[in-house]
């Protein structure tokens, strides 16, 4: 019976090392560690900080009958306001990826042509909308 014993917690330690040395030498994929950080770096530009920190109203409703989602001043934000940066942010990232895929389709011409079409446009609708954004917050 301890023979059994013996063999079966040697076997095991064996197996631990084993599973150690497997996790331990394990690199992450570069593709997950470009995507948490760029998914890091948009929560960031887009606010989320502020928002983790400060903990502020969504949105708010006006007397007249509507709903603002973005802070009329440029000192403070909504929660809203850091959904929408966000958004925004994440479109332009997506029309700049775009944008170098096509750039890599050069064998198929007009494949790479409405990538790029694509691209571009959603690297302009960010760019108009987060300057229409940032343009009411400083002039209301």
């Amino acid at each position: 019976m301890s023979n059994k014993l013996k063999k079966t917690s040697e076997d095991m330690s064996f197996s631990l090392s084993r599973w150690f040395r497997k996790l331990s030498t394990n690199a992450p994929s570069t593709f997950i560690v470009t995507v948490v950080v760029m998914a890091y770096a948009i929560f960031l530009f887009g606010g989320g900080l502020y928002t983790l920190i400060n903990n502020p109203v969504a949105s708010y409703y006006t007397s007249s009958g509507g709903f603002m989602f973005l802070y009329p001043d440029i000192s403070s934000q909504f929660g809203a306001d850091t959904i929408i940066a966000v958004t925004l942010y994440a479109m332009g990232f997506f029309g700049l990826l775009t944008i170098y895929q096509s750039a890599k389709n050069v064998s198929k011409p007009r494949q790479a042509y409405m990538m790029m079409v694509v691209g571009i446009t959603l690297l302009l609708l960010s760019y108009i909308f987060l300057e229409g954004a940032i343009n009411y917050k400083l002039y209301g």
